[in-house]
């Protein structure tokens, strides 16, 4: 019998009102139900408040994390309006809190600027919360209104007369919704920096009653104050920064400039306090001018001679910290996520604006300008010598499909999805790597002693180093003009080196190198740290593998206590024929051996201080290096998929990053003794 076709009408189209979707899609409205969409409720409250202080209305945020669970926002503000909405026939806020894109921000006057989410941000906050709290000081009253599941639990409340003014917004996240309802101090002190920077003038204060840490900010010079904080710990080479603060046609424009003696360039674009790193139009405007306007100095100066090349936009940014922002009534955003800018208008106002302050800057300043151009002309000679050296080495190398590093052992697989390969520290480590692999997909690289300090070094130099040099023809990637990432020959990069403070060198030597000149590599997660036992440790015919000395104290204690109730149920299978003066001896006996043990790793802390120690009758082998690794054990602990532990690299604070290897690859020895003091003491496994 056929079976019976289900009808599709009308009664199988679903139709969710209100704040139904939200709760239905969360990720939808935020992105996801993770950590990540958990903050971005606070971003939301606190860009409305932020959105006041542009507004030129609040001067003041306070943002705390109650014992809880509760997040509150305050700010100064006007107050969300609580009069009654003829469209809707509720009060302003009820509005603002209940209706999908209902605001203040889609004309009518609100806001001239603001940032926020298209319109949904609060009644979508108030969607994923269990119950949310809006307090308004407005107009001489105090009102308020609690939500539980978005949904309003009584009428709005005129609760007394007040001189103050702002609005208050307390909500927390339901757990049902959120695959964590934690909220990281660190995350939200680091956002609310950055709107401290990006809106100078305004309080921005941050409180966890958790742990009674507080914190507050205010930047009276804006994203100048922001860029040189980014600069901290490099030589600066123009004093003061460059800062212009313009407004052209209802659009504000901020530009913040300054060089420094590194190599690299760290730029920054936000479109009313969004970051946007995709960039825009307000990108391109701002490197087209900087190329032009320090092009035309050096030329009417006679800095370059006719016959020469002008400076190309890399060479003249390079060692370049910037950072653009604009702030528009309409921002046109490409995509939910406002990476990128898409106003046609504003590339030729960022050009305009940039064009003629920075030329009036570089008159003013000639010693300044003087090294900035001496960084740009370095930049290019190198840029020249690197191109050269990179058509020698790499494209008649690997990019061509010719030879490879003669110390490469490859895979058979050409599938570069399935294949990997293994930077391994030192040709013993490389030997037992090779021996002990499943050829079919693991690659390895042995590498000789510790690479080259990309930090302090230009391609050209880089590409003079036979360890770097071979890297990056086993990649495949190419480098600098020539990277292409859909060339990778392997799609794990996995670095493995010994235990130890030359191992640890080698992988920071390594991260170094990835994620200054193949930062792509690093975003994609292609990079990854393998991480080899500390300890063997054996009992008997059995042996088990320990990563760190918690783990190892823990494998002890196991084998210790299974140990002790073998020797009970041994001692309770014998026939006792003594009277039970004789049993009691037996047992203080039992509990006097096991006492033994215990006392014998109290007194050998463990068995971590040295590399061959016993604890009555259990061996702890603790591996200094890989090459001390049979090849069998090298696969078994740290090569085999099935066993093997793998730290994927990722970047979550690519500022935060930069200055931290700014400061143990730089310069500065100053940052980096600071840095080792300050960590030192919880530093574990250092062999001295």
């Amino acid at each position: 019998m056929a079976e019976k076709k289900q009808q599709y009408n009308a009664d199988q189209i679903q139709v969710l009102e209100g704040l139904d979707p939200v709760r239905k899609r969360p990720g939808m409205y935020i992105g996801g139900t993770g950590s990540e969409g958990l903050h971005h409720l606070v971003w939301e409250i606190v860009n409305n408040s932020i959105d006041e202080a542009l507004a030129g209305e609040a001067t003041k945020v306070d943002v705390v994390l109650q014992d809880d669970g509760w997040v509150t926002v305050t700010d100064d503000g006007r107050g969300i309006p609580v009069d009654k909405h003829k469209t809707t026939g509720k009060s302003a806020l009820e509005t603002v809190l209940t209706v999908l894109h209902a605001g203040g921000k889609f004309g009518g006057g609100g806001y001239k600027v603001s940032g926020g989410l298209h319109g949904v941000g609060i009644s979508v906050v108030n969607a994923l919360s269990t119950d949310l709290k809006a307090t308004v000081w407005k107009d001489g009253f105090e009102y308020q209104q609690n939500y539980k599941l978005g949904v309003p639990v009584s009428d709005i409340k005129k609760i007394e007369k007040t001189t103050k003014r702002g609005t208050q917004i307390s909500f927390k996240a339901d757990d049902d919704i959120f695959e964590t309802t934690k909220f990281s101090y660190k995350t939200i002190l680091d956002y609310l920096r950055h709107q401290a920077y990006l809106t100078k003038g305004v309080q921005v204060n941050i409180k966890d009653e958790r742990t009674s840490q507080s914190y507050g900010f205010y930047f009276e010079g804006g994203i100048k104050s922001y860029v040189e904080h980014l600069n901290k710990g490099k030589e600066s080479l123009n004093e003061p920064t460059f800062y212009v603060d313009k407004k052209v046609d209802d659009v504000v424009v901020e530009i913040a400039i300054q060089y420094s003696n590194s190599f690299n360039e760290q730029f920054k674009a936000f479109a009313n306090n969004i970051f946007n790193p995709e960039g825009g139009t307000h990108v391109v405007g701002f490197r087209s001018a900087l190329t032009r306007a320090i092009n035309d100095y050096t030329r009417k100066n006679g800095l370059i001679k006719e016959k020469e090349e002008n400076l190309t936009g890399d060479d003249v940014r390079e060692g370049l910290t910037a950072i653009v922002s604009v702030k528009l009534a309409d921002p046109q955003f490409e995509g939910q996520t406002k990476a990128k800018l898409g106003n046609p208008e504003i590339r030729s106002i960022v050009e305009k604006v940039l064009n003629e302050y920075l030329s009036y800057y570089l008159e003013e300043n000639p010693n300044e300008a003087k090294k900035i151009i001496g960084k740009g002309l370095l930049s290019a000679r190198a840029r020249l010598a690197a191109r050269a050296a990179r058509d020698s080495v790499i494209r008649k190398g690997a990019l061509e499909g010719m030879t490879l590093p003669g110390k490469l052992a490859d895979c058979s697989s050409k599938d570069a999805e399935k294949s990997e390969v293994y930077l391994v520290e030192g040709d013993s480590a490389g030997g037992s790597a090779k021996q002990g692999r499943d050829r079919e997909f693991q690659a390895i690289l042995p590498l000789r002693g510790k690479i080259l300090n990309v930090e302090r070094a230009r391609l050209d130099k880089m590409l003079a180093n036979n360890e770097v040099k071979n890297l990056i023809i086993a990649m495949g990637t190419g480098i600098g003009e020539t990277f292409d990432i859909s060339r990778l020959r392997y799609h794990r990069i996995i670095i493995m080196t010994d235990a130890d403070v030359d191992g640890a060198h080698i992988r920071t030597l390594l991260l170094t190198l990835f994620y200054r000149h193949f930062s792509e590599l690093v975003l994609a997660g292609k990079i990854y740290i393998a991480q080899p036992p500390l300890y063997k440790i054996s009992a008997g015919k059995s042996s088990q593998y320990a990563y760190s000395d918690a783990q190892r104290d823990s494998i002890i204690k196991a084998i210790q206590a299974k140990k002790a109730e073998t020797k009970k149920a041994k001692s309770s299978e014998q026939k006792i024929t003594e009277d039970k003066i004789s049993a009691d001896v037996q047992t203080a006996k039992d509990l006097a051996e096991l006492a033994g043990d215990v006392q014998a790793e109290a007194e050998t802390g463990g068995g971590g201080g040295g590399d061959n120690q016993k604890i009555a009758g259990i061996s702890i082998q603790r591996y200094k290096g890989l090459g001390e690794m049979n090849p069998e054990q090298l696969w078994e602990t740290t090569m085999d998929p099935t066993n093997r532990v793998l730290l994927k690299v990722t970047v979550d604070d690519a500022e935060k990053a930069d200055s931290i290897f700014n400061k143990l690859m730089g310069e500065e020895v100053s940052l980096r003794k600071n840095f080792i003091q300050t960590h030192a003491s919880s530093v574990e496994n250092l062999d001295v």
